[in-house]
């Protein structure tokens, strides 16, 4: 009777340190499938600011896809804010922000213990087109009138084959990464600031300006050409994708992102998305500029083109 008992209190005891040992099991790897959820979601879910600042003709581009980028992350707020490339280099320079935006290469605009400090990051080519008021009847420039024109030399239409009508010159300031590119790419030197002419921060208030003086003339990004203004043509070669992308039409430029040095986890999350797909193929190309990608011809600093 005695070893019965026994046999059966045995039996109870290893059936009892057996559930013991599959629930310690079961709760051990039920911790660690929370843990490793916790982890991944913690990792996934991004948190933190961006404050940007520079170039206007980057400005819309960098807006769209902050919106598009904050969607996706609620955790994280970008400002994206114009002043001119200028003044983008020399705040992200002086650590005032994180991503300072320029139309032209940061060796271009600050000494060479500046720039060595900061990270280039291209993210599309823009280009720049010469526009006039709807009503000047000029529909192509030389690289020599265009010189003539900006250096006060025609100060009439009709000394170039148009109306009888004054010209007005709409331009950017110096610190402007437009005005570079147009300078050193359209005309080849540095435009005069003429007395008379009129001089705007913002290629939105110069496109409202030429759109609405008589006779006026200024330059702009692609991205903010609409019906208010005229693109004229270069050399007689339009301001096209394609004719940028073979390197026919050469008034353009590398939209820079820079940061000084490797940026953090928020802002590289942001700048690996301007990269993305989702920007470079929809929001880069719906909005006016050229994907780096499709370049065919690349420039360096000193403005030379190589395939």
């Amino acid at each position: 009777m005695k070893k019965a008992v026994l046999l059966v209190m045995a039996l109870v005891l290893t059936f009892t340190l057996a559930a013991c040992g599959q629930s310690n099991n079961g709760g051990t790897n039920g911790a660690a499938a929370n843990n490793g959820g916790q982890a991944a979601g913690g990792a996934s879910e991004l948190t933190g600011s961006i404050l940007a600042s520079g170039s206007s003709a980057l400005q819309p581009l960098v807006d769209q896809a902050s919106k598009k980028f904050m969607d996706q992350n609620p955790g994280v707020t970008i400002q994206v804010q114009g002043g001119g490339s200028g003044t983008g280099l020399a705040q992200i320079t002086a650590g005032q922000v994180d991503i300072g935006n320029s139309d032209v290469f940061a060796e271009e605009k600050l000494d060479a213990a500046q720039a060595e400090g900061l990270v280039d990051h291209q993210v599309a080519v823009v280009a720049m087109s010469t526009v006039v008021n709807p009503d000047v009847a000029v529909d192509s420039l030389t690289k020599q009138q265009l010189v003539d024109i900006f250096s006060g030399k025609v100060k009439n239409w009709s000394e170039i084959g148009g109306n009888d009508q004054a010209i007005q010159i709409i331009n950017r300031p110096a610190s402007s990464g437009t005005r570079a590119t147009f300078e050193k790419y359209a005309l080849g030197m540095k435009a005069e600031d003429l007395q008379g002419s009129i001089q705007e921060d913002s290629s939105g208030t110069v496109r409202k300006l030429v759109g609405e003086t008589p006779g006026a003339i200024g330059y702009l990004a692609l991205s903010y050409l609409n019906d208010s203004v005229k693109a004229v043509q270069y050399e007689g070669v339009a301001a096209t994708e394609e004719n940028v992308a073979n390197g026919t039409y050469p008034v353009w430029a590398y939209e820079h992102m820079y940061t000084k040095g490797e940026p953090n986890e928020v802002t590289k999350a942001f700048l690996d998305f301007m990269m993305s797909p989702e920007v470079q193929d929809s929001v880069v190309v719906e909005m006016g500029y050229i994907p780096a990608g499709k370049m065919q011809v690349k420039r360096d600093v000193e403005g030379n083109i190589t395939k």
